[in-house]
């Protein structure tokens, strides 16, 4: 299967949240996309998968990270593991550690903004 989901990690049910937004945007792009949080609910009908349980999956193109670097070092190996093509770093989760670790492992990194990224054709 073709490598095209993205997992919005740190994924809300709160619809003033920036990751709920990716989710909205991503939607509304015909982007199929996979919410994986600690928080439990439901993002425009998907439901937000359990972190903790570290889901696997086979067909990430991206990860897009709407938590802190702080609270992402927990999950670093586990979201390696998933081998996507790219990791983007939103405003507020930059991580250089994981970012250098991404790119040892072949994946591209991004200090950037999804929702920027999609409503400028960069996605």
């Amino acid at each position: 299967m073709t490598k095209d989901k993205t997992l919005i990690v740190g994924a809300t049910p709160n619809p003033t949240r920036y990751a709920f937004t990716a989710a909205d945007f991503l939607q509304r792009a015909g982007k199929p996309f996979i919410p994986l949080s600690i928080k439990k609910g439901h993002v425009l009908g998907e439901e937000i998968l359990d972190l903790r349980q570290k889901p696997y999956f086979e067909d990430i193109h991206t990860i897009t990270l709407y938590l802190n670097a702080g609270h992402q070092k927990e999950w670093e190996e586990y979201l390696l593991s998933l081998e996507p093509k790219r990791i983007i770093f939103n405003p507020g989760a930059e991580n250089p550690r994981l970012a250098q670790k991404a790119q040892n492992a072949g994946i591209e990194t991004l200090n950037a903004c999804t929702l920027v990224m999609i409503n400028s054709g960069q996605y």
